[in-house]
């Protein structure tokens, strides 16, 4: 049995959260830039991070979101005659 102690449970992490957490360098090597870069995204809340301390990590799973939203599709053009 559990005690009463006023306080509510500790909120379980996000799906997004779960996994592996990278550092800001791992985040840079794996988006080919400088560290600036991640840097800049979690200051300005692109992406999503986990402060833990003074440390700050990025899920993985929150990296390849950024990346997928970021993907655009080609455009397919046909290379038929045109109509005059």
């Amino acid at each position: 049995m559990t005690k009463m102690t006023g306080k509510e449970p500790a909120p379980l992490l996000p799906e997004i959260a779960r996994g592996r957490l990278l550092t800001v360098e791992e985040v840079a090597e794996r988006l080919n830039t400088t560290t600036r870069f991640p840097r800049r995204l979690i200051e300005e809340r692109r992406i999503a991070f986990v402060r833990i301390g003074r440390n700050v990590r990025t899920p993985e799973a929150a990296l390849e979101a950024f990346i997928a939203a970021g993907l655009v599709e080609p455009i397919t053009i046909n290379r038929g005659r045109r109509a005059a």
